[in-house]
Order: C-alpha cells, then sequence, then structure tokens
C-alpha cells in the first residue's frame, strides 16, 4: 500500500513549488469526491510507492471555505500518512497558525520552512529546531524555488510517518485547558485516541460539523456546553475567539523566543520598496498596463511574428507540406489521399501549431511574471479597482488563470464563497483572452494588421473594459446585488524565477495547447476537409465552391451578415470555433490553402475572404474573442453553474456581448466611411442601451442602506 504524504500550508507559502519539484511530471489532476474543488496527487521521484497530496491552500481548519472544509475533511477522516507543513519563513507569524492546528489531529508532522534563502538574504536568523521541538515536530529549511532541500524533506516525511506522534504543544493556558480536559474526559470514548484533543478543541469552538460528525447525547451536550459557558464567563469573551486569542498568545511566545531579526517592522525590505511604486494608486495602472504592452509586443507583434512567419511559411509551408506531397505522390497516393493529407491535416492542423511559438512566448513571459509575485499584486491592483464597481478582486484571479486556458479560469471562481459573485465570476472570467484565442488574434493580426504592435494588448485590455462594466451592469440586477465579497490574500515576496519552475508552468500550458491541435483540432480538420471536397455529385478535387461546406456556409452566413463577414468562410470559420476557438485558424488555414497555388503565402489569401478590409478583420476578431468560449469551457460553466438555467444565461450573455461589440464596431466603422444603413440605427441603439446600464442608478443600492441601518439597530 502507498505512503501518503499531504502538503498542507498558507496561499503563496510555495506549497504548489514544492508539488511540482517532488513529483515532476507524474502528478494528475481531478476532484475531490462529491465537491468541485482540484485534486491534485503525484508519485514522489524515486519512489513510486509514495504519493503526494496536494491539499489547498487553506489558512486555518475551521469550515469558513470550501477549501478548508476539503482539507480538514481528508485530514481527520482520510488520515494520510503523514503532514509535510509548509512554512513560509518570511512570515512565519501567520503560518503557525495553520501549523498549531496541524499538530494536534494526531497525524505526524513535518514542518519545512520554505523560502529560508530570503529569510537569510535579509539577515534574520530562525532557530527551527528550537521551534520544531516547542512544537513537537521534526523541522527542516528548504527552498522549493531552487529546490534546496526538498527531497530531504520528503525523505524525513516518510521516515517519519511510521514514528508515533510526539507530545502535543502547550497551546492554551488556565480555565480553556481545564475545560478541554473535561471535554476529553467526556468523549474518550467515542474517538481514536489520536484524535482526541482534535476533537475536544473543535466542541469548545462550537464546531457544527464535529458535533454533527460525533452525534453526542443531549446529556453529554449539555456537560460540555456548562464548561464551555463557565469559560466563556470567566474569560469575558466567546469560546472562538478565547481559542484564536491563545493560539496567537502561543505563536507570539514562539517567535519571540526562536526568530531573530536583522531589521525593524518599521525598516522597508526590498519587496515593500518596490510595492511602493509597482502597486502606488497612480503608478499601478500604468506600470500593469506597460508591462502587459510589453508582453504582448513581444510575444505577438516582434519575435513571436517572426518564429511564426518562419513556421507557417519554411517549415509547414514549404517543408513539411512540400515533403509530404512528393512522398504520398511516390508512394502512388490517390489525390484525395494527398488533398486530404496535405490540404487538411497539415493545412488545418499545422495552421494552428504554426501559432505555438508566439503562444509559448507569451506562456513564458506571464509565468515569470507569475513567478516573480507580480501577478499577486495585479490581482490586489485590481481589487482596488473592482471593488467600486461591485466586484472583489477574488474575481480577478481566475480571469489570469484564465489566460493560459479558459476552463481553470472557471474553475477557479470555486474560491469564492459568495454565490452571487461566484455565478458573475464564471459568467465573466473567459472575457480575457486565453491562448487559444490569442491565436485568432495572433493570425488576424498577420494577417490584417501586420506590424501592429498595439492589436494584441488592445484585445486584452478591451476584455479588462468589458469585464468592469459588465461587473457594474449586472451589479445593479437583482441577480448580482449586494456587497462583493472580502478579499484577503498573502503578497509574497518577490524573487527572481527559476529556470526549470517556469519551463514546468510553460510546457504545462503549451502541452495542453498542443494536445487539443492533435486531438479537436485533427478531428475537425478532417470533418471540414471532408465536407469541403465532397458535394451532391461526390468527390470535388477542386469545385469548393459546389461543396457541402459553401452549402453549410451559405445556410449560416446571414447571421454574420450584419458584422461584415458575412460570407460562407467566415460563417464556417466562427461556428467552428466554437468547438475550439483554435479550430477559427485551422478552418481558414484550410480554406487559404485551398484557394492559392502558393502554400507560403496563406496570410495573402485569408486577408482575400475578408476583402482586404481592416474593418471586417477586426470584426472578425471581436466576434470570435469575445463571443462564448470553446465547446469544453462551455459545459465547464454549465457544470460550475450547477443549474441549466444559469448556464445558458452564462452561455447567452457571452455570445451577446461578442456579437453585439462586434456589431457596434462594423456598423459604426462603415458609417464613418460613408454608408449609413438599418445596422448602424441598432448599432447606435444598443450603445445608447449599454450606456443606459452602466450608468444608470442602482436601483437596490438603496435596499442595502436599508438594510445595513436595520442590521445596526438590531
Amino acid at each position: 500500500m502507498a505512503l501518503k504524504i499531504a502538503l498542507a500550508g498558507n496561499p503563496n507559502c510555495g506549497k504548489t513549488t514544492l508539488f511540482n519539484d517532488l513529483t515532476g511530471s507524474t502528478q494528475y489532476v481531478g476532484n475531490w469526491p462529491g465537491v468541485t474543488v482540484e485534486k491534485k496527487e503525484g508519485r514522489l521521484i524515486g519512489h513510486r510507492d509514495v504519493i503526494i497530496q496536494d491539499l489547498p491552500g487553506i489558512y486555518s481548519l475551521s469550515p469558513y471555505t470550501l477549501e478548508e472544509v476539503v482539507s480538514r475533511n481528508y485530514l481527520v477522516n482520510e488520515k494520510p500518512d503523514v503532514i509535510l507543513n509548509i512554512v513560509d519563513g518570511t512570515n512565519i507569524e501567520r503560518n503557525l497558525y495553520l501549523t498549531t492546528q496541524l499538530v494536534e489531529i494526531g497525524i505526524p508532522v513535518v514542518i519545512a520552512f520554505n523560502m529560508m534563502d530570503l529569510v537569510r538574504k535579509s539577515g534574520d536568523q530562525i532557530d527551527t529546531k528550537k521551534l520544531g521541538k516547542e512544537l513537537g515536530c521534526e523541522t527542516i529549511e528548504i527552498s522549493a524555488l531552487h529546490s534546496d532541500n526538498t527531497k530531504k524533506a520528503a525523505e524525513l516525511a516518510i521516515e517519519q510517518a511510521t514514528k508515533k506522534k510526539g507530545e502535543l504543544p502547550h497551546v492554551f493556558t488556565g480555565s480553556v485547558e481545564h475545560a478541554i480536559a473535561h471535554i476529553e474526559e467526556s468523549i474518550e470514548t467515542l474517538v481514536p485516541a489520536e484524535q482526541l484533543r482534535w476533537y475536544a478543541v473543535k466542541l469548545f469552538e462550537r464546531d457544527s460539523k464535529a458535533t454533527e460528525q460525533l452525534k453526542l447525547s443531549a446529556d453529554t451536550k449539555a456537560h460540555i456546553e456548562q464548561h464551555i459557558a463557565d469559560c466563556e464567563k470567566e474569560m469575558d469573551d466567546d469560546a472562538e475567539s478565547i481559542i484564536t486569542n491563545q493560539r496567537y498568545t502561543c505563536i507570539q511566545k514562539l517567535v519571540a523566543d526562536t526568530v531573530s531579526k536583522k531589521h525593524t517592522s518599521e525598516q522597508m525590505t526590498t519587496s515593500d520598496k518596490i510595492d511602493r511604486i509597482v502597486t502606488n494608486r497612480i503608478l499601478a495602472l500604468p506600470i500593469f498596463a506597460v508591462i502587459m504592452w510589453a508582453v504582448y509586443f513581444i510575444s505577438v507583434t516582434t519575435l513571436g511574428s517572426w518564429l511564426t512567419d518562419w513556421t507557417n511559411d519554411v517549415l509547414f509551408g514549404t517543408w513539411i507540406t512540400n515533403g509530404a506531397t512528393a512522398g504520398l505522390t511516390a508512394l502512388g497516393a490517390s489525390d484525395a489521399v494527398i488533398s486530404l493529407l496535405v490540404d487538411g491535416i497539415i493545412g488545418g492542423v499545422g495552421t494552428v501549431l504554426g501559432f505555438v511559438p508566439q503562444m509559448i512566448l507569451l506562456f513564458l513571459c506571464l509565468s515569470i511574471l507569475e513567478d516573480s509575485g507580480y501577478m499577486a499584486r495585479v490581482a490586489f491592483i485590481m481589487d482596488r479597482i473592482f471593488r467600486r464597481f461591485g466586484l472583489s478582486g477574488k474575481s480577478f484571479i481566475p480571469m489570469l488563470v484564465g489566460t493560459g486556458c479558459g476552463v481553470p479560469a472557471i474553475m477557479a471562481s470555486r474560491t469564492i464563497e459568495n454565490e452571487k459573485d461566484r455565478r458573475m465570476t464564471i459568467l465573466l472570467s473567459t472575457f480575457l483572452p486565453c491562448g487559444a484565442k490569442m491565436e485568432i488574434v495572433a493570425m488576424m493580426t498577420m494577417v490584417c494588421f501586420p506590424g501592429s504592435m498595439f492589436v494584441a494588448p488592445a484585445m486584452y485590455f478591451l476584455g479588462l473594459g468589458i469585464v468592469v462594466f459588465s461587473g457594474i451592469a449586472l451589479k445593479k440586477t437583482k441577480y448580482f446585488s449586494g456587497d462583493p465579497a472580502p478579499f484577503v490574500m498573502e503578497l509574497p515576496a518577490y524573487h527572481i524565477p527559476t529556470v526549470k519552475g517556469v519551463l514546468i508552468h510553460v510546457w504545462e500550458r503549451a502541452k495542453a495547447f498542443m494536445i487539443k491541435a492533435g486531438t479537436i483540432i485533427f478531428t475537425m480538420c478532417i470533418v471540414i476537409w471532408f465536407l469541403m471536397h465532397f458535394g451532391p455529385t461526390g468527390f470535388l478535387p477542386d469545385d469548393i465552391d459546389a461543396s457541402f461546406l459553401r452549402y453549410i456556409g451559405e445556410g449560416l452566413s446571414w447571421i454574420f451578415k450584419p458584422l461584415g463577414f458575412g460570407t460562407w468562410q467566415g460563417a464556417v470559420a466562427s461556428v467552428s470555433a466554437e468547438v475550439a476557438k483554435e479550430q477559427a485558424t485551422a478552418t481558414l488555414g484550410m480554406l487559404a490553402h485551398a484557394a492559392s497555388d502558393d502554400e507560403t503565402d496563406v496570410a495573402a489569401a485569408i486577408n482575400t475572404m475578408f476583402g482586404g478590409s481592416k474593418l471586417i478583420g477586426m470584426s472578425f476578431l471581436l466576434f470570435n474573442i469575445f463571443d462564448a468560449p470553446c465547446m469544453v469551457a462551455i459545459a465547464t460553466a454549465f457544470r460550475e453553474q450547477a443549474s441549466r438555467k444559469w448556464g445558458w444565461i452564462t452561455f447567452g450573455y457571452q455570445m451577446m456581448v461578442g456579437y453585439c461589440l462586434s456589431l457596434c464596431v462594423y456598423q459604426i466603422g462603415a458609417w464613418v466611411s460613408g454608408s449609413f444603413t438599418f445596422g448602424t440605427v441598432v448599432a447606435i441603439a444598443l450603445i445608447l442601451a449599454a450606456c443606459y446600464f452602466v450608468f444608470r442608478p442602482n436601483p437596490y443600492a438603496k435596499k442595502r442602506t436599508e438594510y445595513r441601518r436595520e442590521a445596526e439597530r438590531a
């Protein structure tokens, strides 16, 4: 039977970095049984019989959030063999609050003091051995970022798994300890001996889940309640606050005895000095805008564009295409087989893969920002802005995740306790372009706006604008009204990302991108090739105008005529994008290969499909970026909303935003060019309606004020 090590720690303590370092590529992700919270497990490198279980990042084991409930249930009920508690050495007092709870569960605990390289750099000293002795645990100093002592930490955990738990630390004193001792006597026959302390403390706190689980008799409950009430009377405080205060009193004493700081709390650290600039109320947003512009300038406009041009024009456009054609001809393959493999699979999948260099550069830049600690500051910055419009900074975390893929972005909304905020976050989180949408951005930049350094970052900031203005409008409806959920997070110290850590993040995102190209995109390319080369008269090697695909496209083109790209090519590309956003690129690539004899000038052929118009190209781009995401993300949204009604509301709102935005841009652009039609009137009406919903008085603001006053009077 495999030995299980549970990783537990606060958010941003370096737990995920340690997990990746210990498991490498042997990890797998699922959901915890019965709940929609991500579950990550992996085999310890070099120990196939050791499973590393990554628990959600939490601050305590009190059942306030779903993550805390999941972690607590796993530790108390599933009972892993050992807990590896990751403690951020730069913020030790806050992190030890969780540690004092973990040691009470009755499972061996090894404390890994992380970020010790930063602690030493600051001149601080932590007597980890003495601290561990006081807590009854083995300790080790590590740096997960630099892989210092990480393997030794895992080996120490394995060693401690078979040893008996040491003496519990003396956290509680006086009448509190007296009351807990009486509770232990009352339940000692109902719980395992090693968990006696844990349940006694939880019953003292009047923890509803612990009380329900033990099914205590009425007499036992009354007896326990009497001891709790006596203690509350003596301490002049409620039971839960008493426990919290005594934990922190114990922690403060431990820290005073074992931690020596070179700098006083009034002295600023390097991270504090940087934060004075990057989180400044005036400078924060301009700095963020410049950084994100630089990210897209490097990954899409300059270096990324050059790599993609070479990949599309030379690698796939000449070498692979010509090589495959020559090889298949030499083998005597039929024209249909050559067309399927060259025009269909290579032309479609190859076009998607041609943009992989840009995506890798984008993921590389974003991973560096994340691992350095800057993106945590962005969430803090956006919380100040979002809160003004009724959203929480918690809502921005999923949107940051969504720059890689919309599916985990939607799933990340699970951390938001408020149901209204969670529903709205699911609805809005995919408006920031994901990696797949950025491929469409890269393609349309190359086709219609070659060399432009503003199109790609403009899509990112336009997505932010849609989120903000949608949040303002939606908070003024009864479905989403109310105050946003509070947002609290630890800001990690800045540090230089490691090559290994960044590459792991880039590989995970790029791998998912390429797997989709090799599965969903591959299948769709074959389907589209058949529709493109077969018609009512049979196989059509050169007459695409008589194909089933054209009939389907023309049947749907009326939907897109008000948007300017009402051609059958634009219609089939947009519809296929709902399967996977990259498919729009693949479909246009296949159509371009079929329409052009020059395999290296795909961009020119695609530009011709849009009539050489930048306005039509922009309209196509806006629709496919800001409409509903791919099929998998749509299905995830339905599941996470836990309601078919809310799933359809989410899908409908996203489609409406994409369609209306595209329509307004095209129709107003056409009006500026001298064409005023009924579509222009509709566009103006939509703009006025949007302004009304954004700027109208909040009909629920007065009610919220009245509720607060009633609560204060009560």
